[in-house]
Formats: structure tokens, C-alpha cells, sequence
């Protein structure tokens, strides 16, 4: 079996770009798989095909991409440009790997082209909703029409955590809710594990004896950064890491010199390294305090995985993943009094810590590694999967 993956944003910097790497990888173990994508970095076991962009364009912003357009700011030309752009990739794509299913990540806009290609090549498509899209919908019209179309033609439409699938039904309707599985993300739970050393980033960034409080993903209003700063006057004896990039940090660091704070580090992005694996494993905590809904959060996972506890608020998909008083914390968003004080519990309790600790990694192993999540989508592909008779897609 063949199947082709349509990804528009880089493999590395933003979770639906992890998702689909690990996604790809993964099921090229047992099938051929193919990928377009604006990214010419290699995956083990699959072909890459360019996507060919007329201009860097994100729903909320990219770290790899920081002069991006976000969508709703793209004028009408420039959104038809993007889509013609998208259509000739695909298509190039199409016709040299010859797919028997095509997987797209996002409600839009590469599944508008998977909705063409299944008009002329009658090639099926599933459609991953990472959530992250679902903002853009609700803001700007141009995006409704296409996509609920695109998604009643679907195969099989999957959103991440069961909060994405109610606010995707709240935005398009629910039509076509019989099509609707929920699968979350994974974890790689070889590479974020508890026994990496760390003693070099002690080394390097001088963290050495002392304990770290961690924070990773993109520095947007919609991540609440600026609470855990604002808690970190309150917090312990410990260190505030935040890794990442986004336009929020100028904001975070002002914020931090205002509070007079020394103890708050901005590392910034770290892209595909090993450190940040090494930072999860040498978190004593790590905090996530969104303050949207968040779909799910797979730097959640990943500090799971790397046994390390998290304190969180109780947004979208998070608690798929998060149980209160075993693997974390639960806090209310917007509530820096709360980060703290869940935070010092940790701190101050080395049994309570390495014992939310264990439960997290046990969690992500049980619930949340790639092998499992992909052997759920291949039964998926294996279902809808189509074979033509000749090339040409004619009897």
C-alpha cells in the first residue's frame, strides 16, 4: 500500500509538523509512504516531495518561519496563488508515487487539493484536524465553504482529542460526524526517555545542582507564558527555562526585566537538537499554562514520556493525556497564584514528584506510543485504500 501525506508546515518547530514526521516514519516500517511538504529535511523511509509555496504562511505563527503571513491576513490573490501552488505539487506528486490513499494533516487548505485529486484520480483521503486551524475558520469565512465540503467527501476525518472534534462540529457542523474518529498524537518514547544524560546542557547553560522548571513550545498570547513568569516570583529555589520563539517574546522578556527577575531563561528555539529531549529529562516540572484549547499539547506528551510531571490548565484536549494528582496538575488558566503553588507542592515532595513522575511515562507508554497510534491510522488506510486497474485510473 501507498500513501501519500500532505503537510504544510515544516517537520520541526510546531506539533502538527512533529505529528506528521513521526506519523510518516513510523508506517513506512510496514508500507511505502510519501510526503509533501515545504521541508527537504530526510525521514527514514520516505520520499519527499517538494510543496512550493508563494509565500510563508501559518495559522498562528512558526518558529522556523518568523516573518510568516498568518491565514487570516492573506488578500484574496494571495490565497488563490497558495491554493495553485499546492495543486501543482500535489499533483507532480501524485502522479510520480501513484498513492492509494492520501492522508492530509489540517481541515485546510491542502485538503482542498486532496478533495481535486479524488474528483480526477479517485484516490480517497483522510483528514487529520491538529486544531490549530480551527481559530482561522472561525475568524474568516473564505475558509468554511471548501472545508466542510472537503469534509463531508472525506473517508475518514480525525481529530486529535475529543475537544477538537466538538469545536470542529461547532465551526462546520456535524453532517458528517459519522465519518469522525478520534486518534491523539504520540510520543517517540525511545527518544524522550528518563536516561539521557544531562550533564552537558549543565554545563552549557550553567544549571548545574540546580533545579528546572520547564516550559517548550511557541511563544504566542495563547500559551500563557506570561503567567508562569508572573508565578515565578512565587516559585522556589528553582529555575524557569522557556525554549521556544514567537512574538510574544519581547512581551515575556520586558515582563521578566520588570519583575526584576533572575531566575526566568529564555534559551529560545531549539529545532531538531538533542537538548531539548535532555531539557524534558532534567525538568523537575514542566508547565504548560495554556490558556486557549489547547487540542492536545505533544510537548506534553513528550515531557511524559521523559518522565517529568506537569502542571497544566484544563483546556481542549489536555486532559486526554493529564490526570489530576497521578501524572500532574491540574490549574485554572490565567492564574499565576495556582502555577506556584502546584509547582512548590512538586518541588517541596521528592516521593509525591518521582512518583507522578513513574505515572507519567507509564502513561505515555501505555497510551501514547507512535507504534500504537500508527497501527490504528494503517487499519484505516487498509480499509479505504484504492486500487486502480491501470494508471490511468480506468476500467
Amino acid at each position: 500500500m501507498r500513501i501519500l501525506y500532505l503537510q504544510t508546515f515544516p517537520f520541526y518547530g510546531s506539533g502538527s509538523g512533529t505529528y506528521a514526521r513521526y506519523l510518516a516514519e513510523e508506517v513506512a516500517k510496514h508500507h511505502t509512504v510519501g510526503m509533501v511538504a515545504p521541508d527537504d529535511r530526510p525521514l527514514k523511509r520516505v520520499q519527499l516531495f517538494p510543496l512550493k509555496m508563494a509565500l510563508k504562511v501559518a495559522f498562528t505563527g512558526h518558529p522556523e518561519w518568523p516573518d510568516c503571513k498568518l491565514y487570516t491576513q492573506l488578500s484574496n490573490l494571495e490565497l488563490i496563488r497558495l491554493y495553485e501552488g499546492f495543486l501543482n505539487c500535489v499533483v507532480d506528486a501524485v502522479e510520480k508515487f501513484q498513492p492509494n490513499i492520501i492522508h492530509v494533516h489540517h481541515a485546510f487548505p491542502l485538503s482542498w487539493v486532496a478533495r481535486v485529486i479524488k474528483s480526477t484520480y479517485l484516490i480517497p483521503y483522510i483528514i487529520t484536524i491538529h486544531g490549530s486551524e480551527l481559530p482561522t475558520a472561525q475568524k474568516d469565512k473564505r475558509y468554511l465553504a471548501l472545508t466542510g465540503d472537503v469534509l463531508r467527501r472525506a473517508k475518514r476525518i480525525v481529530p486529535n482529542s475529543f475537544w477538537t472534534k466538538e469545536w470542529m462540529f461547532n465551526i462546520f457542523g456535524d453532517d458528517f460526524r459519522q465519518a469522525v474518529r478520534v486518534i491523539p498524537g504520540g510520543v517517540d518514547i525511545k527518544k524522550f526517555n528518563p536516561d539521557l544524560p544531562t550533564k552537558d546542557i549543565d554545563i552549557k547553560y550553567n544549571f548545574k545542582g540546580k533545579r528546572i522548571v520547564l516550559f517548550a513550545g511557541k511563544l504566542t498570547a495563547y500559551k500563557g507564558v506570561k503567567y508562569l513568569i508572573k508565578a515565578a516570583r512565587k516559585i522556589n529555589d528553582a529555575e524557569i527555562v522557556i525554549l521556544g520563539e514567537g512574538p510574544e517574546r519581547p512581551a515575556l522578556e520586558q515582563r521578566t526585566k520588570d519583575y526584576g527577575l533572575t531566575n526566568v531563561h529564555f534559551i529560545g528555539h531549539l529545532g531538531n537538537s538533542d537538548e531539548l529531549n535532555k531539557f524534558y529529562k532534567r525538568a523537575s516540572v514542566f508547565v504548560a499554562p495554556s490558556v486557549w484549547d489547547e487540542p492536545l499539547g505533544l510537548v506534553i506528551l513528550e515531557a511524559m514520556a521523559s518522565r517529568t510531571p506537569v502542571v497544566v490548565t484544563r483546556k481542549g484536549g489536555i486532559p486526554l493525556a493529564v490526570k489530576d494528582g497521578v501524572n500532574g496538575y491540574f490549574v485554572r488558566p490565567r492564574n499565576a497564584s495556582e502555577i506556584a503553588e502546584k509547582v512548590n507542592l512538586l518541588l517541596s515532595n521528592d516521593e509525591k514528584r518521582q512518583k507522578m513522575a513513574d505515572n507519567a511515562r507509564r502513561i505515555a507508554v501505555e497510551k501514547f506510543s507512535w507504534e500504537m497510534i500508527a497501527h490504528r491510522f494503517i487499519l484505516m488506510y487498509e480499509r479505504f485504500a484504492y486500487y486502480p486497474k491501470n494508471q490511468n485510473h480506468k476500467k
